[in-house]
């Protein structure tokens, strides 16, 4: 088995900046999602770039601007494209325009529940659930509490990635032919199609945020 430690080098590898505050960032994002909208309905119709230029009497190199999200063309241009594409002008917002969720939910409010699988003494509280997304993944988000009469069970196994981020007290965590000793402030990443769970009740209460999160398709 791989166990990594995290590393500034890994870090490094990151490509997202969770923190850019950019004013033009809007504007990039709806000119991205103009063009993917473009480019989206002129392959569906088999049109080249260049048989759209021809038809619209726009540059070639202006229309991979415009599918590339580099440009942000004036509505004349996109009702020229509109009409050469035989789509409405408001199709190409339609992903722009698409619902962003965001669930807000307060101390003590996470709706507790039993999880496929859930062990006698496991509780499980789900913090917030945003279903079909455009992101095409489902994260689960749990806050989980282990008590006297919780059993020990480290035989969960399901799809997806797991983030383990403890609280309070102690739990010896198995995750495959490895087991971690867990107190608060630590952290557990890791793939869930291996066995794991809690093996050794060391400190109790205990409790742990439980992230986990898969692809669409498994839901």
């Amino acid at each position: 088995m791989n166990i990594e430690v995290l590393s500034p080098e890994m870090v490094a590898k990151l490509s997202q900046d969770p923190h850019v505050t950019s004013i033009g960032v809007r504007e990039k994002v709806l000119e991205v999602a103009i063009g993917r909208e473009v480019r989206a309905f002129r392959k569906q119709k088999e049109i080249t770039v260049a048989e759209l230029a021809s038809m619209t009497g726009l540059s070639i190199g202006m229309l991979s601007k415009i599918e590339n999200g580099n440009t942000s063309p004036s509505l004349s241009t996109l009702q020229t494209l509109a009409d050469a594409l035989s789509v409405p002008l408001t199709s190409f917002f339609r992903r722009f325009e698409e619902l962003r969720m965001a669930v807000h939910t307060k101390a003590g409010e996470g709706v507790e529940l039993e999880r496929e699988g859930t062990r006698a003494g496991h509780q499980y509280n789900l913090l917030g659930h945003i279903g079909s997304n455009s992101s095409g993944v489902i994260v689960e988000p749990y806050l989980i509490t282990l008590s006297e009469q919780s059993d020990v069970f480290p035989m969960f196994q399901h799809g997806g990635i797991e983030t383990i981020y403890m609280l309070e007290g102690k739990v010896d965590y198995r995750h495959g032919d490895e087991v971690f000793s867990l107190v608060p402030g630590d952290t557990l990443f890791f793939d869930a199609d291996a066995p794991h769970g809690p093996e050794v009740l060391v400190d109790l209460p205990a409790r742990y945020l439980s992230i986990i999160s898969y692809p669409q398709s498994i839901a």
